[in-house]
């Protein structure tokens, strides 16, 4: 059984299953391991891990302690309280009218993303004036349909993460900072940030950035000096704002004070850098990897807000999820009808009934003709149905981005 307990009920014995944390955020070689020592203890204690679950059938129990079960239905309860009634960013123009623009400006973002790579690998100096107009048709592009190009970036080539991961940070930050109502310029600022965050990554071996298992204590470390290698790059770039280089020092701190490089309580984390570490987590979790699987987009937003409590400003927590929506644009689902379907646009005002391309029936195991279900409307007015839960791709073996591109 899975159960869910506080770090001061972690034993030698115990066998954790979960340490509620993204990854990088704790020093072990592997996400479920047996606890050994003492020393395990203290490992988990300053990796700044408050919470975490444990599987009593390979290790100690605790009697009184919620089952994983208990504790998500908790945390569902609280989802459902905070969607209600929440508006959504209301989209200029259609999916449609937007994919073909937004596939262009994927491109182009990805390619200067990579161009900056190298460049910052060589020693060069990054031109900000081959970035800002890409951060300007990244801004543009939210503006018209924020589901469009966040849709697309959902999807990454397992080579091509490094590269994508920061076009979908930029992308993300900037979507969060319009829906927070910041002003454009300083959504501006912060979108260079997001593009430009992990340029100290281009000092990181190619062995250890696409290292097809977990890392080694000294790897660990390697990674870890990105923030701060990208900021001294940064520092070289003539024009670059304070903002850029906040976002890029400090994406990786956490509230609690558990992050890094500097271990920035909470109250001494700039708004724009508590943002962008909850776009960049969003972002890493939801990605296929060569050492794991990325979790979908409904489950990556319960495990931010849970881990929220400690990690992130929950505040922030909760705009960032009326921002991308409870089942973020290009989700699969299933509906109660039995149907299939990807979001593919939030609804206006109820983040729990957005507009649904189903395609597939569940039923019968085979594709249907793709219709759109809005889940606001009752049956006879394209509605009549209601989500059931998140799917994963797999399970199901089918593609949904092929019907979310699709245009009616």
């Amino acid at each position: 059984m899975i159960k869910k307990i506080g770090i001061r009920q972690l034993k030698v014995g115990m066998f954790v299953h979960d340490f509620s944390c993204h990854w990088i955020d704790h020093p072990f070689a592997r996400n479920r391991l047996l606890i050994t020592s003492d020393d395990d203890i203290r490992k988990v204690v300053e990796a700044g891990i408050h919470e975490l679950y444990i599987d009593t059938e390979k290790g100690l129990d605790v009697a009184d302690a919620p089952t994983a079960e208990q504790a998500q239905k908790a945390l569902e309860k609280e989802l459902v309280a905070i969607a209600a009634g929440q508006p959504a960013t209301v989209a200029r123009v259609t999916l449609a009218e937007e994919m073909n623009r937004a596939r262009q400006v994927k491109n182009q973002a990805h390619q200067l993303v990579r161009t900056v790579m190298h460049d910052a690998r060589l020693g060069k100096a990054i031109e900000l004036d081959q970035v800002e107009p890409v951060v300007q048709n990244i801004t543009e592009s939210i503006l018209r349909n924020p589901g469009a190009l966040t849709g697309l970036l959902r999807i990454k080539n397992k080579d091509d993460y490094t590269f994508l991961h920061s076009v979908s940070v930029c992308t993300l930050l900037v979507a969060f900072c319009r829906s927070s109502g910041i002003d454009p310029e300083l959504t501006r600022q912060a979108g260079l940030g997001g593009l430009l965050h992990d340029t100290g990554k281009a000092l990181v071996p190619d062995a250890v950035l696409n290292k097809p298992g977990r890392l080694t204590d000294e790897e660990f470390e390697i990674i870890r000096k990105h923030p701060k290698d990208g900021y001294d790059i940064l520092l070289k770039t003539p024009g670059v704002g304070e903002i850029p280089l906040d976002i890029t020092l400090h994406h990786h701190e956490r509230m609690d004070g558990s992050g890094y490089p500097d271990k920035l309580p909470g109250e001494k984390i700039s708004t724009v850098a508590q943002m962008a570490a909850i776009v960049d987590v969003y972002d890493a979790i939801t990605a296929d990897r060569c050492y794991h699987k990325g979790m979908s987009a409904a489950e990556a937003l319960r495990k931010i807000f849970e881990w929220s409590k400690f990690h992130f400003n929950p505040q922030h927590v909760q705009s960032f999820m009326r921002c991308v929506g409870i089942y973020p644009v290009g989700t699969l689902v299933l509906l109660e009808s039995g149907r299939l379907g990807v979001v593919i646009e939030p609804h206006e005002t109820n983040l729990l009934a957005p507009k649904v391309r189903a395609f597939f029936s569940a039923k019968s195991n085979t594709y249907i003709k793709p219709v759109d279900v809005d889940l606001s409307k009752p049956l006879g007015l394209g509605g009549g149905d209601k989500i059931v839960s998140h799917e994963s791709r797999e399970k199901w073996r089918v593609d949904p981005m092929k019907f979310f591109e699709f245009a009616q």
